[in-house]
Order: structure tokens, then sequence, then C-alpha cells
């Protein structure tokens, strides 16, 4: 005789609730043991000090609309090496010069991560760019492409005329201004632009493609990258929702379609054959680092994968980057000579001193003499560096810092703001420069590639921007020189990304 089966045996919905008791059962001891294994586990590590912290926000709610200062201020009292938590998100702040060389070189290999962030996954096309994606063989190629056809000493020689000319124009502009205030930002961003232009698109220019609306683009993607962004602290939908009602995702994706269109714009010049071969200034054919891209797509697409999107990625890179660090750096060093007369006076007396009265435009040979104007710059960086918080890295694996344990997956914010107002730092600078020997070449400070802080000379970043400013003063000279008394509106404040701010 067959066992007879009851309906309560063969129904699911039976066996579920009668499973449910005994999983809680189980399950319980189970999760009790995983969390008393990672509290023991951290209990282990030394972790650095840190604030206290809200549930849910964690520190969030300390961090104030200029964070390099918020961060400042906290560090003061919880040392160089500090612990945070934002949102969900673990994260170290390092304050001091010891405490970031110790990540960035020391433990270089093990902090080459970056943390996911949503505004610079949108600009850089899902991560394909150099500044903000995590090191890998890709990265490394591009580097290299940087280093050999952007900042490379070879590449400012080739471009002598060009860059020559737009100081000419920068110092014509400011000498014209006669008394009337002079918007020092609006000349920096178009002399700067007109070197990238020709240095990196072919004589193709953003303030021409964008119109009125040039500084403001190049603002508003320097704001994106560097804001505090609700995804990048509680990722999910719930971060994107709040983006959204913010607005904050919809100022990217504008900002992303006007960079992309001129992007776009950029490489249908290149890629149409009809398009002449710029020349060098010795007559030779010369190609930009536009044209050296599309050549590494075209050559290795089907092999690395490289696409028109990692083109346009590495050109976002060179053009936020490029525009901004050069034009911020030298918008502040104007700015604080004007607000000081008498360093202005001895910048102007060692130009006088070095250039040939006859001679319009300081050139390369006459940088070895400027050591004064050198130390000027050196000072502008330490107090306004371009990027206040460096780009934000992310460790792979645990490391020590300072004496204390960063466990993986943390990221790292250096305020580089805080770090050039340790007391010491200008002496140190000042020493370095006024001791530095005659200029040669230099690997150049390229995103991501450690603080880069180290005395070898000066890049030809560096050349370019004291060229520049070198023009500047003597142009503001001359501007006096000839009756002209003119102000400017001096900014005062550092933002978040580095811009020149006024502030009450």
């Amino acid at each position: 005789m067959e066992p007879k089966i009851t309906q309560e045996l063969v129904n699911p919905q039976q066996w579920r609730w009668q499973l449910q008791p005994s999983l809680v059962l189980v399950l319980l001891p189970l999760v009790a043991l995983l969390l008393l294994h990672r509290r023991k586990s951290n209990s282990t590590l030394r972790l650095p000090p840190g604030p206290w912290r809200l549930p849910v926000i964690g520190n969030l709610h300390q961090i104030g609309a200029l964070p390099h200062r918020s961060l400042r201020a906290l560090a003061q009292r919880h040392g160089p090496v500090m612990m945070l938590r934002l949102g969900t998100v673990p994260a170290v702040v390092l304050s001091s010069p010891e405490a970031a060389r110790h990540a960035l070189k020391t433990h270089d290999a093990d902090c080459c991560g970056r943390p996911p962030s949503a505004g610079p996954r949108l600009l850089s096309y899902g991560y394909k760019d150099v500044a903000f994606s995590p090191y890998s063989d890709y990265v490394r190629d591009m580097r290299r492409v940087f280093v050999l056809e952007l900042l490379s000493m070879r590449r400012v020689q080739a471009a002598r005329s060009t860059r020559e000319a737009q100081v000419e124009k920068l110092v014509g502009d400011l000498a014209r201004g006669g008394a009337t205030p002079v918007a020092i930002h609006e000349h920096v961003f178009a002399a700067v632009d007109g070197i990238v232009g020709a240095f990196a698109f072919g004589e193709t220019y953003a303030a021409e493609q964008f119109k009125g609306e040039f500084i403001d683009v190049i603002n508003e993607s320097l704001a994106l990258l560097s804001s505090f962004s609700a995804e990048d602290f509680f990722p999910g939908a719930a971060g994107r929702m709040v983006d959204r009602l913010t607005g904050l995702a919809s100022r990217r994706d504008k900002i992303f379609r006007k960079l992309d269109g001129f992007f776009e714009h950029v490489l249908d010049q290149h890629l149409d054959p009809a398009r002449a071969k710029p020349d060098g200034d010795d007559g030779s054919s010369r190609s930009h680092l536009v044209q050296e891209l599309i050549d590494l797509w075209r050559e290795h697409g089907a092999t690395k994968g490289i696409t028109r999107d990692h083109v346009k990625a590495i050109l976002m890179d060179t053009f936020v980057g490029g525009n901004n660090t050069s034009s911020v750096t030298m918008h502040w060093a104007m700015s604080e000579l004007l607000r000081h007369p008498l360093e202005l006076k001895k910048v102007q007396d060692e130009i006088r001193a070095a250039v040939a009265v006859s001679q319009e435009l300081v050139r390369h040979d006459d940088m070895p003499k400027l050591r004064y104007l050198r130390m000027v710059v050196k000072e502008t960086l330490r107090l306004h560096p371009p990027a206040t918080l460096l780009v934000p890295r992310q460790t792979t694996r645990r490391i020590k810092v300072g004496g204390y344990d960063i466990p993986a997956d943390t990221k790292v914010i250096v305020n580089a703001w805080a770090i050039g107002r340790v007391p010491g730092q200008r002496r140190r600078l000042q020493r370095r420069a006024l001791r530095a020997p005659a200029l040669r070449r230099r690997p150049p400070d390229l995103p991501g590639a450690g603080d880069g802080r180290g005395e070898r000379g000066v890049h030809p970043g560096q050349l370019a921007l004291l060229l520049r400013l070198g023009a500047a003063g003597r142009g503001a000279r001359r501007g006096r020189e000839h009756g002209g008394g003119g102000s400017t509106d001096v900014p005062q404040e550092n933002s978040a990304d580095g811009r020149a701010n006024k502030v009450p």
C-alpha cells in the first residue's frame, strides 16, 4: 500500500512558513559571529583619529562650502592623518607633507585606485581618461603620450612663436588698460586658451567655439569635478535621486553636452582629409596632441580597445587641466603682486636687469636670471594651489601612514591647501627656489603621479608660466610708465576647485 502524501506536505507555502523560524535561528548566530569578527579585526588596527560622526551621514555635516578650510580646521584638532566617514564612504585626510609623501610615493602602488565619482565618470566618458582612471596599462601609455607630445621641452620649443604671440597680446592688453579696472582672469584665460589650443588642438580655440561662455564652461567643469555629489557618498539609487532633485545631475549633463560638442568639432577638423598639416617654427611639419591621439586610435584601436571616446576623454583632461592650472596660478600670482607693491617692484627690477630694454618679451635664455620670479611662482603655488584638494585616490590594500593603519578601499584625500600652510613650508620652498640650478628638463607633474614636489629644475609647464608671468610683469611696468595707474579686481579666497574668488 503506497504511503498517503497529504496536501500540507506538498504545499510550498506551508514549507516556507515552517522553515523561516529555523533559518532565523541559524542565521542569527552567523551574523553575530561575522559582526564580532569584523569588530575584532578592526580593533587590532590602529586607525587614525577623527571627529565624532552622526548616524547615516557620518562627518558630512562638518564639511562647509570651502572643504579645504573645513578639513584643515578639523586636522588642527585631530592631526595630519585623520579618519572620516563621508556618508557610507570611509576616508582618510592627509594634511602634512610627510603624510602625503608617505601615501603617494612610498605606497604609490597601493594608493593607485580611484574612488567612483559621478562627475568625473561622466566627464571622462566612463573613466577613459588619465586623471580620474585607476592605474592600468592604458593609463601608463597615455601618460607617455602626455610626456612626449604635450609637456616635453621639444613641444615647448616648437610652439615658441605661438606662445610669444599670445604673451605679447596679453602684455598689450594689460598695458592698454589705463586707469580702468582690469579683469585679470579674462585676459589670463584668453592667453592660456591660445597656448593650449596651439599645443593640443591644432589652432582650434575653445574661446571661439564657446563665444562668451568660455570662462563659464571652464568654471562649471571644474565645479562639477570638485563638487561633493550625493552619489559619491551614498552610492546607488538614493544618491542618484538626490543629485536629480538638487539639479546637479542636469548640470552635469548640460556641461557634458557642450564639451562633447567642442571635442567632436576638434576631431572632425583633424579627420578631414583636405585639412593641411601645420608647420613648426622651423618650417617642418608638426603634429598636435589630438593628431597623435588619432594616430594611436587608428593604429591600436582594435588591439588595445582605444575608441573615439578615449580620445575625447584625454582631450577633456588637457582642456580642463591645461586651462585651469596655468590660469589659476597666473591669476593668483599677478593678483598677489598687485596686492604687494614692494614684491612687484622687486620682480620688475629683476626683469629690467635681466632683459634688454629693446627686448619686448622675456625669453627662455633669460630664465636662469629670474630667481626671484621663480620664487614668486613657488610661493603662489604654496598659497593658492590650482587644486586645493588633490584628485582623490583609493587604497587597494591595507597600508600604514604616519604610524596609523589605513584599511583597503579607503578614500585618500590630500589637502594641498593645508599642506602649503604647514609652518616651515615657505622657508623650505624659498631656499629651493633660490638655490635651483639653471633650467633643465624634468619629468612633468602628471595628474595622479605622486605629489610631484621634488625639485629637479623647472619643467616645461612652469617654464611657459614663468615666461608669461615675466612678460606680464614687464607689461604692468610698461603700462605704468605710459601713465596707466590701472586697478584690478583682486581675489581674496580659493574656491573648492582652486579658482580665485572674492569673499567678504
